[in-house]
């Protein structure tokens, strides 16, 4: 058993002050005492610690090498993505673990609790598979537990080039699976994931309606009874174009008739729709999964946020192509693209809370339900997954309260978190994860080899 007492915490009722939380030895909430006398480990400030919903762990070893201009005035996402393809060509599955240990250890010190890995690179450079089909797989568990961070995992389907059905291209080919080999690779991710503490789950995730056939779309949710389903959706506007053209609806519309979406459905990006789609997708119930730091990385365009949320909508947060991780900051994008777009203040806020709070609240609640991790709540019978701020800063300081998050997400930086717990496992302590010497020489052992691979 573990005891803190936090001197302010944000509770599932809002603030409160001397608080007492316990800790049982598997890692979850036994307790919650408010107005408590000073016992155990003492912090300032004790806040649940979000989900990143949406990553491709591997492409963190890509960032910043992509940012020149190609012989193609028009250089878009798509040119990007045909950069990534050569990239990916060149890992191996050493290099996948060494990446992705890394990169959870970022996302630990960002602020991070558990990490909703969308994992498509699965076999080898010209789509052979490995010996053990999951085998990719294994080496994003084998990451997770190196460091120590909540895993969701969700393998994902990927079958064609395009909605006409046309076949992988060679920068894909390394995705590629046909709907009964992808059941037999999700099942071997499913044993990885056992292996791993009692708080790691898993779900699926057909890629895109790009990427996957009609009829497998149609029965995600009876084929994968258990667990969460996460998908790409009206990300592009050449996607967008693509679906309307080969199947006469637009994605979401198509999406809402044809997949029974529910609270089950994490929905990613979905920065391409128009404004009756934002209202029917988020009385869906399903999570919009935003990753605003990527999503202005690659021009996918500018998020509804106001609209979605007024509508009752979910949100959660992801880094996606990790190109930075910074918790704060993918909050602060969100917001200010809200800004930028409608020539308004504060446009996430409301007469009860205020921005960062708003935002802060939904997304841990959206994290939780994106990944069915029953997390983002200082409440008994959750997990731990916690984090604390410096409240000494001199960003931070005689700040408190929703005024406290405000400060740190649109004042201050990922710099301000101290102490982050993944199920009640201490990953970072004084802003630095307690592996990160060993982690990060195996991660610079891979860049080295990977130096030329672009």
């Amino acid at each position: 058993m573990k005891i803190f007492w936090a001197k302010q915490a944000l509770l599932p009722d809002g603030w409160a002050s001397d608080v007492r939380v316990d800790i049982d030895a598997v890692g979850r909430i036994d307790a919650v005492t408010v107005g408590a006398a000073e016992v155990g480990e003492r912090v300032e400030c004790l806040l649940p610690a979000p989900v990143n919903v949406h990553s491709h762990a591997f492409q963190r070893a890509m960032a910043g090498l992509t940012e020149r201009r190609g012989p193609n005035a028009s250089d878009s996402f798509w040119t990007w993505r045909q950069l990534m393809f050569r990239f990916l060509d060149r890992l191996t599955p050493e290099h996948v673990e060494a990446i992705t240990t890394f990169v959870q250890m970022e996302m630990l010190e960002a602020g991070y609790a558990c990490n909703a890995e969308f994992h498509y690179l699965h076999h080898q450079p010209g789509g052979v598979p490995y010996d053990n089909l999951s085998e990719m797989a294994e080496r994003v568990a084998a990451g997770a537990e190196a460091s120590g961070m909540g895993l969701c995992m969700l393998p994902v389907h990927y079958q064609f080039g395009g909605c006409d059905g046309r076949a992988l291209g060679d920068g894909q080919i390394r995705f590629g699976n046909t709907f009964e080999r992808f059941q037999a690779l999700h099942a071997g991710a499913v044993e990885a994931v056992k292996a791993l503490p009692e708080d790691a789950g898993y779900g699926v995730a057909p890629h895109s309606l790009r990427a996957v056939g009609v009829e497998d779309l149609r029965q995600y949710s009876t084929a994968f009874a258990r667990g969460p389903i996460h998908m790409h959706l009206a990300e592009q506007i050449p996607e967008v174009e693509e679906v309307e053209a080969h199947w006469g609806v637009r994605p979401v519309e198509w999406a809402l008739k044809n997949m029974g979406l529910d609270q089950r459905f994490c929905l990613i990006h979905c920065t391409q729709m128009l404004p009756e789609e934002t209202v029917a997708l988020a009385k869906s119930g399903a999570v919009a999964g935003l990753c605003p730091i990527t999503e202005s990385s690659l021009g996918d365009g500018i998020f509804d946020g106001v609209r979605w949320l007024e509508s009752g909508g979910a949100v959660a947060i992801g880094s996606d192509s990790n190109i930075r991780i910074a918790l704060s900051e993918e909050l602060r994008t969100l917001d200010h693209s809200q800004r930028l777009r409608d020539n308004s203040r504060a446009a996430l806020a409301t007469v009860e809370h205020s921005t960062g709070r708003r935002m802060f609240d939904s997304i841990l609640a959206g994290g939780a339900q994106a990944t069915q991790r029953k997390s983002g709540r200082l409440e008994a019978g959750y997990w731990a997954d916690m984090l604390t701020l410096d409240t000494a800063s001199e960003h931070l300081w005689g700040r408190s309260h929703d005024t406290l998050l405000d400060s740190w997400i649109f004042a201050g930086d990922d710099r301000l978190v101290v102490d982050v717990w993944s199920a009640g496992r201490h990953m970072v302590q004084g802003g630095r994860h307690v592996g990160r010497e060993k982690i990060v020489a195996g991660y610079l052992r891979t860049i080295e080899a990977l130096k030329d691979a672009l």
